[in-house]
C-alpha cells in the first residue's frame, strides 16, 4: 500500500488545506532499533532493562497483559510493538483517521538517573531522524519530530536542543514533569532560554515516574490507579503555578508551554483561585498581570483526555469559559486504548472554536503549514 500511495504522492501537484493537526501521536522503536543510537556507556544497561531487569507496573488498562495499554490493532505484523511502524501509522492515522499533520512524541523513558535520562533523550533524537523523519519513512511529510530533553540535566539539555533546532522537521522540544524541583526554578532556565532562543514550544506528556519521582498526592501514595490517573492533573496543576508564580514568563516573554495528555477542563477553577489570590494579595511576587492571562498566553493543553461529561452542555459551557479556542491543541493519544477519532473529537466542540483547536492552534504553535500535498483517498474528519 506503501508503494502504491508514493506513486500517487509523486504525480500529485494539488495542495489541500490542514485541517486536523494531531498534537500527541507516539512513536515507538522497533526491537533493537533504538540500540545503536544509545552512548555506548549505557547499551549494555537498556539491553538488560529491555529483558524486564528493573521493571515494574502499577498502570491497570483494560486488558493491559495482552494489550499493554495499546489499540490492538496497532500492533504491526511484524511482531513489533504497537506505534513501531511509520507506514502503519501513516495509514491509521492520516489515511483512515483524517489527521493532516501530526507531532510525533516518543515515550522512550528516563532511566533511573539523570546521566541515563540524557542518553535516552540523545539516542530518541537520532533515531527519530533516521528512522521516522528521514525520506523513506516520510515521503509524504506529514511527520514532525520532537527534540527530547532530559529536563534533569538543564546545561545539557540545552546543548541538545541547540544541535536539533535547525532541523526543519523538529517541531517542538519535550521533557517531563516529574523530576524536582519544580519548573520554575532557575536551574531549568538553561532549556527555557534554548527553547526561545529558536522559537521552539516546549511540551511535557503525562509520565509516571518511578522511584522518589512518582507523583503523590498531598496525603501520600494512592490507593488505586484511578486515584494515580487523576493526580497527574494535579502535578500539571503545581507546573503552571510554579512556572507563574515563579516569573518564568516574566524572564521569558515569548515561552510557549504545551501540556500533553494532562487533561484541561481544571484549568478553569484554578484560573479563578490564582486570580483570586492575585487580587487579594496583590502583585508583592513581582508578576506584571494576573495569572489567568499568563496561561492564555502561554500554556496550552492538548484534547485528550477529554472528559466527556453525560450533559454535552456541560462541556460546551466550560469549554466556552475557559476560551478554549486561545488555549487548546487537538490530540489523538495514537496507538493508545484512549484514542480519540479526530471525527468524533471535532463534533463535540463548540462550532465557534472548532477550527481553532482542530488545526489553527497547532499550525500557530508548531509553525506549520497551512496547506499539504493531496493525498488521494485520505479520509478528511470534518
Amino acid at each position: 500500500m506503501t508503494i502504491e500511495i508514493t506513486e500517487q504522492h509523486q504525480q500529485s501537484t494539488g495542495q489541500i488545506p490542514v485541517r486536523v493537526v494531531d498534537s500527541d501521536v507516539h512513536p515507538t522503536p522497533k526491537r533493537g532499533e533504538l540500540e545503536e543510537f544509545i552512548p555506548a556507556p549505557y547499551q549494555q544497561l537498556f539491553r538488560l532493562r529491555g529483558q524486564g531487569a528493573g521493571g515494574q507496573n502499577y498502570y491497570d488498562a483494560p486488558d493491559y497483559a495482552n494489550a499493554y495499554a495499546m489499540r490492538t490493532d496497532t500492533f504491526p505484523d511484524d511482531g513489533n510493538f504497537a506505534g513501531s511502524s511509520p507506514e502503519l501509522m501513516f495509514r491509521q492515522v492520516i489515511m483512515e483517521g483524517g489527521s493532516d499533520l501530526i507531532i510525533l512524541g516518543p515515550l522512550n523513558g528516563q532511566g533511573q538517573t539523570d546521566e541515563e535520562a540524557h542518553a535516552l533523550s540523545v539516542a530518541t533524537n537520532l533515531w527519530q531522524d533516521s528512522c521516522w523523519l528521514d525520506s523513506e519513512n516520510n515521503w509524504h511529510q506529514r511527520y514532525r519530530g520532537s527534540i527530547a530533553a532530559a529536563i534533569q540535566m538543564p546545561h545539557e539539555a540545552a546543548r541538545e536542543i541547540e544541535h536539533w533546532a535547525g532541523h526543519p522537521l523538529m517541531a517542538q522540544v519535550l521533557i517531563y514533569a516529574e523530576p524536582r524541583p519544580a519548573w520554575g526554578h532557575p536551574k531549568y532556565d538553561p532549556i527555557w532560554a534554548a527553547a526561545v532562543r529558536n522559537n521552539l514550544p516546549v511540551a511535557c506528556h503525562l509520565g509516571r515516574g518511578q522511584h522518589n519521582e512518582l507523583p503523590m498526592s498531598p496525603v501520600g501514595f494512592m490507593t488505586y490507579n484511578h486515584d494515580l490517573m487523576v493526580t497527574y492533573s494535579m502535578l500539571a496543576a503545581n507546573q503552571v503555578m510554579s512556572l507563574i508564580f515563579d516569573g518564568v514568563f516574566d524572564r521569558f516573554p515569548t515561552l510557549q508551554i504545551v501540556l500533553i495528555e494532562h487533561a484541561f477542563n481544571w484549568i478553569l477553577p484554578l484560573m479563578w483561585r490564582m486570580d483570586a489570590m492575585y487580587e487579594a494579595r496583590g502583585p508583592e511576587n513581582g508578576l506584571k498581570r494576573k495569572p489567568s492571562e499568563y496561561v492564555k498566553d502561554h500554556i496550552w493543553f492538548t484534547t485528550q483526555p477529554l472528559d466527556y461529561p453525560e450533559d454535552k452542555l456541560e462541556l460546551t459551557r466550560a469549554m466556552e469559559w475557559m476560551e478554549g479556542g486561545k488555549i487548546l491543541l487537538f490530540s489523538s493519544d495514537y496507538p493508545h486504548w484512549t484514542y480519540d477519532d479526530p471525527q468524533w473529537v471535532a463534533k463535540h466542540i463548540p462550532a465557534a472554536m472548532r477550527e481553532q483547536i482542530m488545526f489553527g492552534n497547532g499550525i500557530d504553535v508548531f509553525h506549520l503549514p497551512s496547506t499539504v500535498p493531496a493525498l488521494a483517498g485520505q479520509k478528511r474528519a470534518f
